[in-house]
């Protein structure tokens, strides 16, 4: 098996309440960066961050990417995902083109539709009112994507004006990063949003839950999601390789800390769950918690986690940077491992 990409995800969350370390907007922006540091420092890849809107978590995530790009020279930085019902296409084409220069061509951008929100139809007031046919928005939010992409590709976007520029014609958005659009991913939920991203010649985001559950185990599920996305890619014709992200909660006891911490719900936890998400049936994949050693054997046998190239590793950052880097280096360690072991029968 080729090396895996290991990067962290972090909903940035933050509460003033007992027991945690990241109590304000303040502290989570710049535990973020100082978390950053420490995971390229200790040999991670990717450092990614969600994005939820009207919640005590991140929502303006360029600022953020901007910074740690500028404190690292590395570590990929990313989105997991933006949504893009709230999105400007040709603000956020600025303000990616500006972050992925700035990074040197680091930039990672996952987008999607997004998941369900704090506030009810929060876009809405960031003015966004999708069609009356389109009850989610989702098809609102890949016309946007439609948008943003076109103007990241350095399409004309608006006329010039004679006065100015001394020529008619038309204009592309400023700055350009010329890569970037082989660098966009889509958060697929289902098989047929896989399919369709491949389709569309994005990167494949998956995360730790389904919207559609079919009785098989969460990573063969997920596992069939990746081997039809790279089918209909190489179907469509694209000449460069696909990149295939999943997300796992990945806790390895190494210490009294996370012993203290997780050691309870390694006995509770360490099993697909089925739910209720956006009025249908989720499969939720499992927690991976307990010695490296046992995590070696559980990952390894993860069928989707061997079919991706990156598994992103949500990490509990209300536990502060040092708990969280701890974890980030006992985890790349134990890819190390996966990496070299061989694949099951």
């Amino acid at each position: 098996m080729d090396t895996t990409k290991i990067g962290f995800l972090s909903f940035g969350h933050w509460r003033d309440v007992p027991g945690s370390k990241v109590r304000s907007g303040r502290e989570s922006l710049v535990q973020a960066i100082d978390l950053a540091v420490a995971a390229e420092e200790a040999g991670v890849d990717g450092a990614y961050f969600r994005v939820h809107h009207f919640a005590p978590q991140q929502a303006a995530p360029f600022p953020l990417l901007s910074a740690i790009a500028a404190k690292t020279s590395r570590i990929e930085i990313g989105t997991g995902v933006i949504d893009m019902r709230y999105e400007n296409p040709l603000y956020m084409a600025e303000e990616a083109a500006a972050t992925d220069l700035i990074s040197g061509g680091r930039l990672q951008l996952g987008v999607s539709r997004g998941s369900p929100e704090t506030a009810l139809a929060g876009y809405q007031q960031f003015g966004y009112v999708p069609d009356a046919s389109d009850e989610n928005g989702g098809d609102m939010a890949r016309a946007h994507t439609s948008v943003f992409r076109r103007a990241i590709a350095g399409e004309p976007m608006a006329n010039a004006n004679p006065q100015m520029t001394g020529s008619v014609g038309s204009l592309p958005i400023s700055p350009l990063s010329d890569s970037l659009g082989d660098r966009i991913w889509w958060g697929a939920g289902t098989r047929a949003t896989a399919e369709w991203t491949a389709e569309q010649g994005m990167n494949l985001m998956s995360s730790t839950l389904l919207t559609e559950d079919t009785g098989v185990p969460f990573d063969e599920l997920q596992a069939e999601q990746i081997e039809r996305f790279r089918r209909v890619w190489a179907e469509s014709g694209w000449e460069r390789t696909p990149r295939v992200s999943v997300s796992r909660s990945i806790i390895p006891i190494i210490d009294d800390e996370s012993r203290h911490y997780f050691g309870v719900r390694a006995q509770v936890e360490g099993q697909d769950q089925v739910g209720h998400l956006d009025g249908g049936l989720a499969r939720f994949g499992r927690s991976y918690i307990g010695s490296p050693e046992d995590l070696v054997a559980e990952l390894a046998a993860d069928q989707a986690v061997r079919a991706a190239d990156t598994v992103l590793v949500t990490v509990p950052n209300q536990l502060g940077v040092d708990f969280n880097a701890r974890l980030l280096a006992a985890v790349k360690d134990v890819f190390t491992e996966v990496d070299a072991a061989p694949v099951p029968a």
